[in-house]
């Protein structure tokens, strides 16, 4: 169904972009679509505590070839956020893989950031003949790769949380301190409750727990990129070697920047996302 806010925008000269709720089980799940429709579909995963907009930077570098779809996950964004969802990532992915059925997508290569790359490896594993590839953007191979105890688990001290506690929580998604967060960034997390917020680190946290993706992609033969910021604050960017327990796998190393280089530097993001997608993209018929 249309966006009741008007349902489209323009995005960076490329065709006009869709924002959509899909009646999926749990709730609504909004979905934003960019770039031809009949050109090959690449699907964004966010991170944790995080939206479609962490993507809009980066969007219109990719929509040139590439039909760009983006999802809040349940209990972000413009998503519905139920107390009683469920919120495993295996249930994120489902639900993710259920949104590409909808608008009628075979093929995708799945592109995921920091958690959203644990949601992506799940996807592939639940649905091989769907994703054709998958690429991370500074996504921790495992729990041993996290930086101090708070990097990437660590919750507020009350809800909501106050705008220190939010930019202190943020900062370390970024490669510099000073670095002004997007304000739009920080409502993404104000818009959680903090069950949602809580749950959906759990959970994250408990796929980890039950298996390294290195482990669980090294079996499923898909092509991988994995992206990292060389000063990333919340994980070792030396466990990104990790991923060289997966055939094949490409490692490209990104100096200067840290968590989210999606947003620190987008131009640096996309070169080596494109040239994998290039090649592993499936066009549709």
């Amino acid at each position: 169904m249309t966006d009741s806010d008007g349902g489209s925008y323009v995005n960076g000269g490329a065709e006009a972009a869709e924002s959509s709720f899909l009646p999926l089980d749990g709730g609504d799940i909004h979905v934003c679509q960019d770039g031809p429709r009949d050109a090959p579909a690449l699907l964004l995963i966010h991170g944790s505590a995080s939206s479609t907009r962490s993507w809009n930077a980066l969007v219109p570098l990719l929509t040139g070839a590439h039909r760009v779809i983006r999802l809040d996950l349940l209990g972000h964004g413009r998503s519905a956020k139920p107390a009683d969802g469920g919120y495993s990532v295996p249930d994120q992915a489902r639900r993710a893989g259920a949104a590409l059925d909808l608008l009628g997508v075979e093929h995708a290569v799945v592109v995921g950031h920091s958690s959203g790359g644990v949601v992506a490896t799940s996807l592939a594993e639940q649905r091989p003949g769907l994703v054709t590839a998958l690429a991370f953007i500074n996504t921790g191979p495992g729990l041993g790769a996290l930086i101090g105890s708070g990097s990437a688990a660590g919750g507020p001290s009350q809800w909501p949380p106050t705008d220190e506690q939010l930019r202190r929580m943020a900062s370390t998604g970024f490669s510099r301190t000073g670095y002004r967060v997007p304000e739009e960034l920080l409502d993404d997390v104000r818009a959680m409750t903090l069950h949602t917020f809580l749950t959906t680190m759990d959970a994250t946290r408990s796929y980890l727990e039950q298996r390294p993706l290195p482990d669980r992609l090294a079996g499923l033969g898909k092509p991988l990129l994995v992206l990292f910021g060389e000063d990333d604050r919340r994980w070792r960017s030396s466990s990104a070697l990790d991923y060289r327990a997966v055939a094949g796998a490409e490692i490209v190393f990104l100096p200067g920047l840290g968590h989210s280089p999606l947003l620190e530097d987008p131009p640096r993001t996309a070169t080596p996302l494109l040239a994998f997608t290039a090649v592993h993209c499936v066009r549709e018929g």
